[in-house]
Parts: C-alpha cells; structure tokens; sequence
C-alpha cells in the first residue's frame, strides 16, 4: 500500500515538474515576444525615423494607432484597418505611409521634409521597379527637390483637374 501511495506521490510530483517545464516555456515565449516588438498591453509596435520626419504605429485587438511627426507637427490617427500602416523612407526625406481600410480602401500618402505632404487612393499610384507612380498633377503640388524620387503617370484627367498638354511630356505611362 505504501508503495502505491509513493507512486502516485511520484506521479504528482511529475505533474508539477512537467507544469513547472511548460511555465518556463510560457514565459520564455512571452519574453521573447515583447524582445520582438510587442508591448505588454498587446499592443504590437512599428516605428521608422525619416531624416526629420518620423512614424510610429501600434496595433491593438481593437484597431490600430500611428503618428506622424514632422516639421509642421504631429497627426494621429486611428482606425480598424485590414493592412497597413506601412512606412517607408525614400531619399531620407520622403515618408511613404499607405493602408488599407476594412472596407477595402487603400490610401497613399507622402509626408515632405518641408512639412507638406499629399495623398491619394492607392488606386490612382503605382509602383514600377521599386519606385511610386503618381499621378502627373501630383508633381505641380510636390516642391522641387522632391519631385525626381517619383514618377508620373496621365491616367487621371479629370474636368476639375486637368492634365496640361506640356505636362504629357513627363509621364511614363
């Protein structure tokens, strides 16, 4: 009797010792998550610093969260997206932000290091051999030293912005 008593003693034990092995596991796994980028809130981070321009975003279980900060201040916005936000540095001085919205809508937008910046539904830009294609009236609202990081594209004439016949000269497609 006494040695039934002692083997399923042994087996307590065990349980505790294997309980004890997968907690150390646990906890390795959460450690490493936050090593990883994950804050302690489940809050998942993302940050990119562009010359003088920054962005940071975080992702929540109910949305998501960046800042944009620059010379002419700092934008937050929130929102349920299905992709994004994604950022990107071109030239150090060009911040790229796009996203895609539940509803299916994705947007483009371009911060300057002067403290201007543009956007447009992501259906109007392209990207071809790793550079964006914007639509060529873009290029009249975007300042001189910035305007070779991109090219340009005539697909969008509209009545209300038309597309100067000199212009044409500069789109690819």
């Amino acid at each position: 009797m006494n040695d039934l008593k002692r083997a399923g003693g042994a087996r307590h034990r065990g349980l505790f010792q294997a309980g004890g092995a997968a907690g150390l596991l646990l906890l390795t796994l959460a450690l490493a998550g936050q090593a990883q980028g994950q804050a302690a809130n489940g809050a998942t981070t993302n940050a990119l610093n562009c010359g003088v321009l920054s962005a940071e975003s975080s992702r929540t279980p109910k949305g998501s969260r960046w800042t944009i900060a620059g010379p002419s201040g700092k934008a937050t916005e929130t929102g349920t997206l299905r992709s994004g936000p994604r950022f990107e540095c071109i030239d150090g001085a060009i911040l790229i932000v796009e996203f895609t919205s539940t509803a299916g809508h994705s947007f483009f937008d371009a911060y300057f290091a002067d403290g201007t910046n543009i956007g447009y539904g992501r259906q109007q830009v392209d990207r071809r051999g790793g550079r964006f294609v914007l639509p060529i009236q873009a290029k009249a609202r975007i300042a001189e030293p910035y305007r070779a990081a991109f090219d340009y594209h005539c697909r969008l004439d509209m009545p209300a912005d038309p597309i100067r016949p000199a212009a044409r000269a500069d789109c690819i497609f």
